[in-house]
């Protein structure tokens, strides 16, 4: 491309995720391409990237006890290890080999193993910030990549009518009170679930406000979690227990989330550390120990977030930009990440196929591809949330029922642990570890 404020691709969004989008472009960018599929311009000419983030990285503070953590599922895992990205992350991973699903007060419960998946973990689970400098450690070395932050993006145009080889989308950016001018054949907007980028464009959300919010923090225990999961639901919300890597003052560590009644919420945050840890042990029983340390706490609302467009000319929407979920699953960040996943593997067959990588026509490919992952995902998580906080007796039966049958019989209990590890749909080249 000729001009130097011209792009292939322009990434809103340098959080997690569009990190992640930029490791996997680089990765197309490494990879020797078959010359006789493309035009010799575009195997001399590779994607040319730029990242813009509005949080400036060389403030990122260093992990701490109060970090938040995310639960990796192990597809995400598959995807890092495929961009080489695994090694750094799984120094401060802690794997997952069984999630312990329980009812409290009933005798429903659900237990999924790693060994009957023939894996070492389902999953993994690592503190955000951690997570966060794993992946900025090397994002300087990714091939064709301008980094732009702290900058926000402060306009954009983009024309619907039919693509010409010429036409791109139009962005205005802010750095340092200077506004400057870019283009790009394909904008891909992961800039959260308030998207500057979907609200600009008069892109509609469907919201469902669950009246609830996480409470988060880490705690220490005095007993071993042997890499154990808890997922506890009870009537005032589920809370999960996600096991930790230790350190040296504190050996055994869990991440809480703890789902709470809006209206709960202060007296929730209110407690001194000993009755917070006392209301945690009772909802959970002795099997997880004591509470030995309570971590600063952190609450947030909790909803369900789904955009009306995932596509359109020249753009595109990942993670939560395009979808934000209850916690209850832990699937919010790995559904970002097969997002990343699959819109990377439908440039790289645009690419190869000679396509305009920010035509409609191309962009619909990864629009469809995600539909039942994005739609299976959110249906399963919303339905969690809404049968387990609902106490209608006929309805608590049921489930106890459910969560029996899942634990007794084998078919129903692995399809289950296949989409805790994040397999729904189609699974893409770096879903199944392979590179692109």
């Amino acid at each position: 491309m000729g001009n130097k404020n011209e792009y292939d691709i322009a990434i809103v969004g340098g959080g997690l995720v569009g990190i992640s989008l930029a490791y996997a472009l680089g990765q197309i960018n490494s990879a020797q391409i078959n010359s006789a599929q493309i035009n010799s311009t575009q195997t001399e000419s590779k994607l040319k990237v730029i990242l813009i983030e509005a949080y400036d990285y060389a403030s990122l503070p260093p992990p701490s006890f109060d970090s938040r953590t995310v639960a990796l599922s192990f597809s995400s895992r598959q995807i890092f290890s495929a961009l080489n990205l695994w090694p750094a992350i799984a120094e401060q991973a802690c794997p997952i080999s069984l999630i312990h699903i329980s009812d409290r007060g009933h005798p429903g419960m659900t237990r999924l193993r790693a060994e009957e998946q023939n894996v070492d973990a389902l999953g993994y689970v690592v503190e955000n910030r951690v997570l966060g400098q794993s992946l900025l450690k090397t994002l300087s070395e990714v091939k064709g990549l301008e980094l732009l932050a702290p900058a926000k993006v402060t306009n954009i145009k983009i024309c619907h009518d039919a693509a010409t080889e010429s036409e791109l989308a139009e962005l205005e950016v802010e750095t340092n009170g200077v506004v400057s001018d870019l283009s790009a054949k394909l904008i891909i907007a992961a800039d959260g679930t308030d998207s500057f980028v979907r609200q600009k464009l008069g892109i509609t959300q469907r919201h469902w406000d669950y009246h609830q919010s996480a409470v988060i923090a880490n705690l220490a225990l005095d007993k071993p979690h042997n890499n154990i999961a808890y997922e506890r639901f009870t009537q005032s919300g589920p809370m999960a227990l996600l096991p930790l890597i230790s350190y040296e003052q504190d050996q055994h560590r869990y991440g809480l989330v703890w789902t709470v009644p809006q209206q709960n919420v202060e007296q929730v945050m209110q407690l001194d550390d000993q009755a917070f840890a006392a209301e945690i042990e009772k909802r959970f029983g002795r099997r997880i120990g004591n509470i030995t340390r309570v971590g600063e706490r952190a609450s947030y609302p909790l909803g369900l977030n789904h955009i009306s467009e995932h596509v359109r000319h020249r753009l595109a929407f990942i993670g939560n930009a395009a979808h934000t979920l209850h916690p209850v699953a832990g699937q919010g960040f790995n559904l970002g990440l097969r997002d990343v996943a699959a819109i990377v593997e439908v440039i790289k067959t645009a690419l190869e196929n000679g396509q305009d990588i920010g035509e409609l026509a191309v962009l619909n490919e990864y629009a469809k591809w995600r539909n039942k992952d994005h739609n299976t995902t959110m249906m399963f998580t919303d339905a969690l949330v809404r049968v387990f906080s609902n106490n209608f007796t006929p309805l608590v039966l049921a489930r106890n029922a459910g969560l029996v049958a899942m634990d007794m019989f084998a078919p129903l209990r692995k399809r289950l642990t296949r989409h805790a590890m994040g397999y729904v749909g189609k699974a893409s080249l770096l879903a199944r570890g392979l590179g692109l």
